[in-house]
């Protein structure tokens, strides 16, 4: 939100009042406490009327900063709030200097000024200062209407105004420096430009598809090319200012009485992802066939299990390896979404027709969302139990929108959640493997829900319940690491619960990038896997676009079919189009031993599988805004192509020699290639001194990745050392191979596994296996 006219003049009809002075400042053994106020006092005489801001430093987590401001102590904490993984027993280091106090979290600490001093903090990270905040940037915001109903009152017997109405008329507000040649992203799923210099940005879920400023994952954190992250925690509506309203400042600013961030510090931005999902979650292991190849019956279109049969039976023929089938909205009757009965016209026999999928080796997935049409016979049963959101007058909030008279499933009513839960696992014991969590971004603010939660505050975190039962539902009947959803809304903490795609782009080029940039963004905001829509969903692409967005979609993390009106087989396009997925799925398939160590890494650190080209390269000035390419898994580039005429421009980062894995083409870093593909190609380069393991794949992505493995050692230079570690289908250690060169030899040492495997350099070097 902008409250400024220019620099110098406050918004009309709003009186901002900067925090100025450090009047006092307290210590204990976990914290800094400052009690800014928002005027200079010169005098006794100055300490009346004004407000005062409490800003609280303290660090529940290494290299992690929580501040904390506070304007009235006594408004109320509304709930709900993000569930954060703090250590209570973490003490930070606090040191009373000769110039103010300065708390240390591992390597990362703020440093503030002493008494009766301006207001001003410092953060830095190893001495390295990131960024600071200090004049005219922490500030109360109040709505000068409510300034002169609350003067009217306290001249009055007759309250004018509540403490409800006071925080909903006040804003709290922060800002931090932007340094020169600093670049701020994430936010959650934006499609808008990869880096977020220069735009407003709303934390506030909606469904309004991949070609606007509307997100359906919105995420209230931000990472900086500086190596340090900040976290908002407010699962409300935050609003961001980067670089906009304040051309030289992030500002954020959330309604009510207080306001919470952390700040994470690291020697890379990986390290700050890792920090800031150790506070609010690493990913699950997402089972290793949800990396195979998954076709869907499409939206609109029609049909039944013949219709399915069909497609299986063509993708069989055409030798293209299938793993997942997905049932979109219709596998239940119309009207009555989600209702969780199927409609028995086009599908009589549900189960035999599941037990006969799978007979073929297939996993299954089934739509659901998180409301309940009218018509189903669910909803009066839910009706009468009270499961649905109410109207402040205690009746049922519907509305016509998506399903005619539609109620939405209260997740904080534990029984309705439990209720929800046990439609999931019947689903389960049917068969179905996966769920794909549709919608929960509509989420209406003027209702009641059942505990008593702010519903304001429940908008974006209602996703995080929705998506948190069904997972968990899965996990508990499939176990640990077998557990999928493939989820659209989201919010902080919602990566826990993989997969996220990206929701309804178009069958365009330019859709096609904008979903890779929401892709990136969610990616560099703690999630760890990602998906779209291959060729689009809305409207039906050309055959060239087809197959570009088959090369991007299989060397995604997880690769889906899915259209609105239009089956996405690809036989309806071209011939070609056949041979070009059955080459993709064949490649991402025996890269799976290096796809799914990349996997278990994101479980296991929160650093993201997909990721954007500032987490691994922000040395390198050059990769801080490339948003057309990213690294998948540690070692791999990728450039999707996003054009008719098959060129494909992209940076090589500097240092040594990069190698495409495909062709064998070998090109230095610290430059800018151009490069023309046709529909089996695309930049797919290894990142100099790595080590990709190659499986002996046959159609399934959940076999045996050290049996029989090729290790291929890419562009490896004089005297370095390269690394890579192994992993089962199950996410257990299976061997650790390191490579060491000296002269034109390379040292190949391989531990823990007696299972047979080959070792190949890309530049022909002589191999020695110890």
């Amino acid at each position: 939100m902008i409250f400024s006219d220019g620099f110098w003049l406050d918004k009309k009809g709003y009186k901002v009042s900067y925090a100025e002075q450090m009047y006092s400042i307290e210590a204990d053994e976990s914290s800094v406490t400052i009690y800014a106020v928002c005027k200079w006092i010169a005098n006794r005489g100055m300490t009346l009327d004004g407000p005062m801001l409490t800003i609280r430093f303290s660090s529940t987590l290494e290299n992690s900063i929580k501040v904390s401001i506070e304007h009235f102590a006594g408004a109320k904490a509304a709930e709900p709030a993000f569930n954060l993984y703090e250590n209570p027993c973490f003490k930070p280091v606090i040191t009373k200097t000769d110039n103010g106090f300065e708390l240390v979290s591992g390597d990362t600490k703020v440093r503030v000024g002493s008494e009766k001093s301006s207001w001003e903090a410092v953060f830095l990270y190893k001495d390295k200062i990131l960024t600071k905040t200090g004049w005219r940037t922490t500030s109360i915001i109040e709505e000068e209407k409510w300034l002169t109903r609350q003067r009217m009152d306290m001249q009055s017997a007759m309250p004018f105004f509540s403490q409800s109405e006071s925080s909903e008329s006040t804003y709290i507000r922060e800002m931090l420096n932007l340094s020169v040649g600093e670049y701020i992203y994430g936010f959650g799923e934006k499609f808008t430009s990869f880096v977020k210099n220069g735009q407003t940005v709303e934390i506030w879920n909606s469904d309004g598809g991949t070609c606007s400023g509307q997100s359906y994952k919105s995420v209230p954190f931000f990472l900086s090319s500086r190596s340090y992250g900040v976290f908002v925690n407010h699962p409300e509506k935050v609003t961001f200012e980067t670089g906009s309203e304040n051309v030289s400042k992030t500002a954020f600013t959330v309604q009510g009485q207080r306001l919470e961030y952390f700040l994470f510090g690291g020697n890379t931005p990986a390290d700050v992802i890792s920090a800031y999902t150790a506070l609010t979650g690493r990913p699950a292991l997402p089972p290793a066939y949800t990396f195979g190849l998954w076709l869907s019956t499409s939206f609109i279109t029609d049909y039944d299990e013949k219709t399915v049969s069909s497609f299986i039976d063509k993708m069989e023929q055409l030798k293209i390896p299938l793993e997942v089938f997905h049932f979109d909205c219709f596998w239940m009757n119309e009207f009555e979404w989600c209702g969780f009965e199927w409609n028995r016209k086009m599908f009589p026999e549900p189960e035999q027709i599941i037990a006969r999928l799978k007979s073929r080796g297939l996993k299954i997935c089934l739509w659901v969302n998180p409301y309940i049409g009218q018509r189903s016979p669910a909803f009066r049963e839910c009706m009468e139990k009270g499961y649905f959101i109410k109207n402040k007058d205690g009746s049922v909030f519907q509305t016509d929108l998506w399903q005619p008279g539609l109620a939405i499933i209260d997740f904080t009513n534990p029984d309705a959640r439990s209720w929800f839960a046990d439609k999931i696992t019947k689903l389960a014991e049917m068969g179905v493997d996966a769920i794909k969590t549709d919608f929960g971004e509509r989420i209406p603010t003027d209702v009641v829900y059942y505990d008593g939660s702010c519903p304001y505050k429940m908008h974006n975190y209602y996703s995080y319940l929705y998506n948190k039962t069904v997972f968990e539902a899965l996990r508990e009947y499939y176990g640990d690491n077998n557990a999928c959803v493939f989820a659209r809304a989201a919010t902080a903490g919602c990566q826990q619960f993989p997969v996220h795609w990206g929701g309804d782009c178009f069958s365009s080029y330019e859709s096609m990038w904008e979903t890779l940039r929401g892709g990136l963004s969610l990616c560099l905001s703690g999630f760890g896997f990602y998906s779209h829509d291959i060729s689009g969903f809305e409207s039906t692409g050309t055959p060239d676009l087809y197959k570009r967005w088959t090369a991007f979609g299989l060397m995604s993390t997880h690769s889906r079919y899915h259209g609105s009106s239009s089956y996405r087989v690809p036989w309806n396009f071209d011939e070609e189009s056949c041979d070009v997925v059955r080459h993709f799925t064949e490649l991402k398939g025996r890269l799976m031993p290096y796809l799914f160590a990349n996997a278990v890494k994101a479980h296991l650190t929160g650093i993201p599988v997909m990721r954007a080209m500032v987490l691994d390269f922000s040395h390198d000035k050059a990769a801080l805004t490339v948003d057309t390419q990213y690294m998948l898994g540690d070692s791999l580039l990728v450039a999707p192509v996003f054009s008719e005429d098959g060129l494909c421009s992209f940076y090589l980062p500097a240092g040594g020699t990069w190698t495409d894995i495909q062709t064998g083409e070998e090109l230095n870093g610290g430059s800018w290639y151009e490069r023309k593909y046709d529909y089996f190609g695309m930049p797919l380069y290894a990142k100099p001194n790595s080590i990709i393991a190659w499986g002996d794949y046959h159609g399934k992505s959940d076999y045996d990745y050290a049996d029989n493995m090729k290790l291929v050692i890419y562009g490896i230079e004089q005297g370095r050392t390269a690394e890579c570690t192994i992993y089962s289908s199950t996410g257990a250690f299976e061997a650790s191979v390191k490579a060491e060169r000296s002269g034109d030899v390379i040292t190949v040492t391989v531990s823990g596994t007696d299972k047979p495997f080959t070792v190949e350099s890309s530049q022909k070097l002589s191999i020695l296996i110890k």
